[in-house]
């Protein structure tokens, strides 16, 4: 029988996990509140899969037995046959000690609990549970069916079991994946997200437009994307988020999210989700 891995949260995140599980033979029970977003994310993963049948790395046969390891559920109890639950849940706190508070609960008492968190202390959430040993990052990259890395971060509890498991599940599912202590924004969040703030910056003071922006990072630094591009991809909230969270945890003014990203989050501008952010959508 296969493995059977829970997946918490069925967004842009929770459905490319689903489906790099999925289609490395684990069976996967998709849990969310909302129905409809169980739906929207099987059709975003059906969509996925064709992308990749239509580029060639993928034969058309194997789509419907991917899917067919892809189950739904609406309650945290469907996590109890998983050996490994990843929460991928909105970037918050309050919610994600409020899941893993539960999830200690529901789970088999051997799963290891991970989340997909960009930003929020591991050890913190480790504490809302009795298995802080067996608690863990594992932090994917967005889109998560192309991105290679994944960053696996250890709480101040996390054991080296739990730590060596999730390596090998990493490389399972065709990612690498590295180790990382945790501090706030941990490897990927702590350079990045100084670096989408001060393009945010350039632009308050009329340094270039967002083009010129893009522009220089994409031709001068060889970056696939300019770095306001970037951000509406992730979501300003998003950023706005994980520079408060560096901000409040390293207590250096060089963290300080720049007002016209909190501008853009208060007019509800939130790049690509909402259709406006640097760039209209």
């Amino acid at each position: 029988m296969a493995e059977r891995v829970a997946v918490i949260g069925a967004g842009q995140m929770g459905n490319g996990i689903a489906h790099v599980f999925a289609q490395n033979g684990f069976d996967v029970t998709m849990i969310d509140v909302s129905q409809d977003a169980l739906e929207k994310a099987k059709g975003t993963i059906a969509a996925n899969l064709d992308r990749q049948i239509k580029k060639g790395t993928l034969q058309a046969a194997d789509k419907e037995t991917i899917l067919g390891r892809i189950t739904t559920q609406q309650a945290l109890s469907a996590a109890k046959d998983a050996s490994l639950v990843v929460e991928a849940a909105t970037e918050n706190r309050d919610l994600k000690f409020k899941i893993f508070s539960e999830l200690d609960s529901a789970a088999d008492p051997g799963a290891i609990l991970a989340t997909n968190t960009s930003s929020i202390s591991i050890t913190e959430i480790a504490a809302r549970t009795k298995r802080p040993g067996h608690v863990i990052g594992m932090h994917f990259m967005n889109p998560v069916p192309v991105m290679q890395l994944v960053e696996v971060i250890r709480g101040l509890a996390t054991s080296d079991d739990t730590t060596n498991r999730v390596l090998e599940l990493s490389k399972a599912v065709g990612k690498t994946p590295v180790e990382v202590q945790d501090y706030p924004g941990f490897v990927a969040n702590r350079i990045l997200m100084p670096m989408i703030n001060e393009a945010v910056y350039c632009l308050m003071e009329g340094v270039g437009t967002a083009e010129s922006i893009d522009t220089v990072m994409k031709l001068g630094m060889n970056h696939p994307m300019g770095p306001l591009a970037l951000a509406d991809l992730i979501g300003l909230d998003t950023c706005l988020a994980i520079l408060e969270v560096l901000h409040d945890g390293l207590g250096d003014p060089k963290y300080r999210p720049c007002p016209l990203l909190r501008k853009y989050v208060a007019a509800g501008w939130l790049g690509r989700k909402s259709k406006r952010g640097f760039y209209a959508y």
